[in-house]
């Protein structure tokens, strides 16, 4: 059998791109292929179940108009499937001034980027958020909680219904791609298709290059660690508490994040990962390892960052340091109220010349589309991701009628 449309990983991304092909073509064959014996076991499963409201990204990025769409779309496949959500909304708060500077520039952003937002003085901080310091905040509502294995879970139970088939257990191991197919192993399966997209996460790289794809840039992961709050201090924030980013440093910071489960953890911090599926605090793998030590552009990345490096290792290592963090803006918290939580993996994309990447890469065949790079908010932006990789992939099948049509 040849499948109208193969799909390799089963997190959100490679999801939503099955469920939007079978949207528009209604009856195709499609296919997804998981190396693991669930959805969303990764990346997705392990972030921190925000669904972001575009506020930092650059204006006119795939990711600032991607948000803004998955925000919406996020809400509404939860109203069709009875998932939970709540609208809980964040406020992003400065310590000081030098923060309350950078606070008003991402305040002028958001107005580029057209997400609603407010700018709270300390005064109306604290009356909203009696346990949160700060000089004042900017209060973004349309930010929430959702739990995206559910989503994931009801996706592929969408995909199933709609007549796709969806394998476990299959992790590639070969692709080739012919003139009229290509051909997908995973040990001594096989499996063809016409057109084949592949979401790899913390495996897009080497999926690339496996596929004879030009991949110059390597996947680098990064550790974000959590702790969770006793149940007792559940209700110590109402919405999400989020630090002023620094425009320097390549991540949002350490925060306080409500669950969709009523719990609320810390973090995280970012700090590289020496296994891109190691969730253990130490774990190491030595061809994750040195994949990355032996690209250029990892030591580019470190030369430049390595300040912010050290310090985010120092935290890691110290519980006290990675508190006080906390408690510019959380006084209140106690090294007590540190509970230990699952770790999250990152897969940043870092180029030759040192250049973290921030937005989406796609990279293009006649018959396979990779998504090389699918940052945060990718989860929340996962439908409308979903939907943009489908139309390139409907033009890649219509020029190829066409040039069909003109032999």
């Amino acid at each position: 059998m040849i499948y109208d449309l193969c799909v390799i990983g089963g997190g959100i991304v490679g999801l939503a791109s099955a469920l939007k092909f079978g949207e528009v073509h209604p009856g195709a064959s499609i296919l997804l292929l998981e190396k693991e014996e669930g959805v969303g076991r990764h990346q997705t499963g392990h972030n921190s179940g925000v669904i972001h409201s575009g506020i930092y990204y650059a204006p006119g990025s795939f990711r600032a108009e991607l948000s803004r769409q998955g925000v919406v779309e996020t809400i509404a496949f939860c109203e069709a499937h009875g998932l939970p959500y709540i609208q809980c909304g964040k406020l992003i708060v400065a310590t000081n001034e030098a923060e309350r500077v950078r606070m008003d520039a991402l305040f002028e952003r958001s107005k580029q980027n057209k997400v609603p937002a407010e700018k709270l003085d300390a005064a109306e901080l604290r009356r909203r958020e009696p346990n949160i310091d700060g000089v004042g905040a900017i209060w973004v509502p349309s930010t929430g909680i959702v739990g995206y294995k559910q989503m994931c879970a009801a996706m592929a139970d969408d995909i199933r219904k709609g007549g796709g088939e969806v394998v476990f257990g299959a992790e590639v191991t070969a692709i080739a791609e012919g003139i009229e197919y290509v051909t997908v192993s995973a040990g001594e399966r096989q499996w063809r298709a016409r057109q084949l997209i592949v979401c790899g996460g913390l495996q897009s790289d080497r999926l690339a290059r496996m596929a004879g794809v030009a991949a110059d840039f390597r996947v680098v992961p990064f550790r974000g660690e959590y702790y969770q709050l006793p149940p007792e201090k559940n209700d110590i924030v109402h919405s999400l508490i989020y630090p002023v980013p620094d425009p320097a440093l390549p991540f949002l910071g350490i925060h306080l994040t409500r669950m969709i489960d009523g719990s609320v953890t810390v973090g995280p911090n970012a700090v590289l990962g020496w296994a891109r599926e190691g969730y253990r605090k130490f774990s190491f793998s030595p061809r994750d390892s040195s994949d990355f030590m032996r690209f250029p552009g990892f030591w580019r990345f470190t030369r430049k960052h390595l300040g912010a490096g050290l310090a985010e290792m120092r935290n890691s290592l110290s519980p006290s340091r990675y508190l006080a963090e906390c408690q510019k803006y959380c006084p209140s918290l106690t090294l007590s109220d540190l509970l230990p939580y699952e770790a999250g993996i990152r897969a940043q994309v870092i180029l030759r010349d040192g250049t973290l990447l921030h937005d989406f890469l796609f990279e293009e065949t006649p018959r396979m589309l990779h998504v090389c790079n699918a940052p945060s908010p990718a989860a929340t932006s996962s439908l409308p991701i979903g939907r943009l990789i489908v139309e390139r992939v409907a033009k890649k099948m219509t020029a190829r009628l066409n040039a069909a049509a003109r032999a």
